[in-house]
């Protein structure tokens, strides 16, 4: 056959494949093994004027030297459109729930061109999450960047859920919204632990929002190449809800640092020769040709929202930091948060965002984001004074910047829809409106007679009895 091709190596996931020097395969073609199609490979890059370095889709103890490879000159393509909603799949769309197979009318290839730079969207529309902190000190724009980073165990997901919970929640109470049925979310679960999918599928499903999400997972017990290609496949469903059918998408992540892990895995296999920190030397370009897909044309949006796991919670982390450029809010969580036991741990003054400024969020919002950030530098500095000798030595300036900056703190804890099942605390949703007028209180005194513990795991400050 003049599309085929034979195995001549084999080494994990990578399979070295050469075919006959007249009929080259393309990058990205699909191969797939003579008798056994379920058994799929991807090309890669050559290897040699005639060979090509193959990435394995499927396990691979039937690939053995000499094993005849047939090429089907086709990428990998993915069903999208209205057949994904309410559905959980994998990169080939095959279902991972219990509700029969995915109508595969429309299929698009995972590869495709970003959109060009005159149709791009510079509208900027702030988007209520309803948790304090972010809200307030990291807020998000509708068709924004967000990234939650945190080391292991810190309440990435958790945040992340809550999140899903809240807007999905939120535009399905907005008759307008529910009406039109023009807004839609995308979760892709890259490289993470199939519990926390499965918990993610219960909750929209408890919520009555499952038929709003389409969820495309790649877990972290599938190989490199599985869990590098839910990115890619999930940025494809999101971009013809955009394109074809004229819809706005909430694009969830958890979790890209896995995209970067993978993708490094692949590379080593392959024999490419890593950069100076260990990573690929393609990591920069693989995360531009990801987030660049991900972004709003002039009619339709994709907000993304993503968590970033740090490793040895070194933020400085490259493939941590190949993630930052594309991020217009980042959301930090602290491990020295976490064990105060403020939940969500979220280190208030290590979060940012471009999109604090007056003419996005308003003059108000932006001096009391301004403001808390100033009060809590200067409690900072406080803090090691009263761990030597006591908050009784501050002076009367000093002791009232210290009992301030602990009443944001502990303001800024919150209870989770999402975790009322641990809990057995009843989740809060408090308005930006709220969290800026309730923090602007607190800055100027109006609770200074209230001790900082009654702020704890409160909604709105009006809960202070």
């Amino acid at each position: 056959m003049k599309d085929s091709g034979k195995i001549i190596s084999v080494q994990g996931q990578i399979v070295e494949v050469q075919f006959p020097q007249e009929n080259l395969p393309k990058i990205n073609d699909v191969l797939v093994l003579e008798g056994d199609n379920k058994v799929r490979l991807e090309v890669a890059i050559s290897s040699s004027p005639s060979s090509f370095y193959c990435i394995s889709l499927s396990p691979t103890q039937k690939l053995s030297r000499g094993k005849k490879i047939i090429n089907t000159g086709k990428p990998i393509a993915i069903p999208v459109g209205k057949n994904v909603l309410g559905r959980v799949i994998d990169i080939f769309g095959n279902p991972l729930d219990d509700l029969g197979k995915v109508d595969r009318t429309e299929e698009r290839p995972i590869y495709r061109e970003y959109p060009v730079y005159k149709d791009l969207s510079t509208k900027q529309e702030i988007m209520e999450t309803g948790i304090k902190a972010i809200d307030l000190l990291s807020p998000l724009v509708k068709g924004g960047k967000t990234g939650l980073f945190g080391g292991a165990g810190v309440g990435k997901t958790i945040l992340l859920t809550e999140i899903i919970h809240n807007v999905v929640s939120l535009e399905k109470s907005d008759s307008k919204a529910s009406k039109s049925g023009k807004n839609v979310s995308v979760f892709a679960g890259i490289g993470e632990r199939v519990r926390e999918g499965q918990e993610l599928h219960e909750t929209l499903k408890e919520q009555k929002v499952l038929d709003k999400v389409s969820l495309i997972y790649g877990t972290m017990g599938q190989n490199p190449s599985i869990r590098f290609k839910t990115a890619l496949a999930a940025a494809t469903i999101a971009e013809h809800f955009r394109d074809e059918e004229k819809r706005d998408i909430l694009f969830f992540i958890d979790n890209i640092f896995r995209f970067a892990q993978a993708g490094n895995e692949l590379s080593l296999l392959m024999n490419t020769i890593p950069s100076e920190d260990g990573y690929q030397a393609t990591l920069a370009s693989e995360m531009a040709s990801f987030h660049e897909r991900l972004i709003s044309n002039k009619d339709n949006s994709i907000t993304t929202i993503e968590a970033i796991y740090i490793p040895n919670d070194d933020i400085l982390d490259q493939g941590v930091q190949a993630v930052l450029p594309y991020l217009e809010s980042t959301v930090v969580l602290s491990r020295n948060v976490y064990q105060e036991g403020r939940l969500p741990a979220i280190d208030l003054l290590s979060s940012s965002s471009s999109n604090l400024n007056p003419e996005i969020v308003g003059d108000l919002h932006y001096e009391v984001a301004l403001k808390t950030q100033a009060l809590l530098k200067q409690s900072l500095a406080l803090e090691r004074i009263v761990s030597l000798v006591g908050e009784s030595e501050l002076s009367a300036d000093d002791k009232l910047v210290y009992e301030r900056a602990k009443k944001i703190k502990n303001y800024m804890t919150q209870n989770f829809f999402v975790a009322t099942d641990q809990t057995g605390k009843p989740g809060s949703f408090v308005p930006i409106k709220t969290t800026v007028e309730d923090v602007n209180d607190i800055l100027n005194g109006k609770y200074d007679s209230v001790s900082d513990e009654k702020f704890l795991y409160i909604g709105s400050a009006k809960q202070i009895k």
